[in-house]
């Protein structure tokens, strides 16, 4: 019988994990365990502070709702999400619009909307915009029929999940006109706090860190034969917009919202231009390119997959 020792007992976890039949599996596993032993050993990690991580993971666990997703937003204040997307970003045929992150807040079920429809329910004076753009090929010709999703908070800083798990607000899907030309009325976002009440919002307080995101508005588009894009325009006046708590923004995806725009589809009205170019599809979208999930459907998954082996 191996002697196991906190030199050993690595390798003898990955000899007994070589037998697994799927070899993403296999592989992915063999790395996370030796990342895990080799940080452990690395901060000569005490039984105590062991149990604590265990009761960090467990809370996480137990925040997580159909409204709220607080793995992904641990994932995102790691610097994990934004990891994850670049790697993703890397395998794309071509260079179009920049990505960002889906965050913890998209919904599927998103109303579809004629366009210049406003997206948010109660509108306070002062704050409706109207935010409009094209959607191109990298070549910009213009793609018809493109589905644009869009979702974000309300004027005071809060999403609709937020405020009431069961209404839908301050989010529509549009799709484009000939022109590949996409339009809708909406209100100024405000930057926000993360969720601050739960044991991400602990982890930040401890790590003295603001928690802080720069206003935005998330996208979601999508066209036959090209790479759906996930990504969000940021206000550039924003004071967070370099220090983001999720590290989702940047200086390219950056806007102005502009008081009297001769070009804006709807006069009369405060504008914000933003101008999206889709990459042609490849075999790594296919399987999904997604950074983030709505909140629902990862309980729905992960549900169903609880129940597999009682049902094998």
């Amino acid at each position: 019988m191996r002697e196991l020792t906190p030199e050993t007992i690595t390798d003898a976890v990955l000899d007994q994990m070589s037998t697994t039949p799927d070899a993403r599996m296999r592989e992915i596993m063999a790395a996370a365990v030796r990342h895990l032993h080799a940080f452990a050993r690395e901060v000569n990690l005490t039984p105590g502070e062991w149990i604590k991580g265990i009761e960090f993971m467990t809370l996480v666990g137990k925040t997580c709702t159909p409204a709220r997703q607080e793995f992904i937003l641990l994932s995102d204040t790691l610097g994990l999400s934004a990891l994850v997307n670049g790697l993703h970003d890397e395998t794309a045929l071509e260079e179009g619009t920049h990505t960002s992150l889906l965050g913890p807040f998209y919904r599927e079920a998103s109303p579809r909307l004629a366009a210049g429809s406003q997206i948010a329910r109660h509108v306070k004076p002062g704050t409706e915009c109207v935010l409009y753009g094209r959607v191109t090929d990298i070549h910009d010709k213009p793609l018809t029929d493109a589905t644009v999703s869009v979702w974000q908070t309300s004027a005071d800083g809060l999403y609709d999940i937020q405020e009431n798990a069961s209404a839908v607000d301050y989010r529509g899907v549009f799709a484009t006109d000939e022109n590949g030309l996409y339009v809708l009325r909406t209100v100024k976002p405000r930057g926000y706090s993360i969720p601050m009440d739960g044991p991400v919002g602990a982890m930040v307080k401890a790590q003295a860190r603001h928690g802080m995101r720069p206003a935005h508005i998330h996208f979601l588009v999508g066209s036959p034969g090209y790479r759906e894009l996930v990504t969000a325009l940021y206000l550039r006046d924003d004071p967070h917009l370099a220090d983001d708590v999720v590290f989702g923004s940047s200086d390219d995806l950056a806007v102005d919202i502009v008081p009297a725009d001769p070009d804006c589809p709807i006069p009369g009205l405060p504008s914000v231009r933003f101008d999206l170019k889709l990459s042609r599809e490849s075999e790594a979208d296919k399987t999904g390119g997604r950074v983030g999930s709505d909140p629902s459907a990862i309980l729905k998954e992960a549900k169903i997959a609880a129940a597999a082996p009682a049902a094998s």
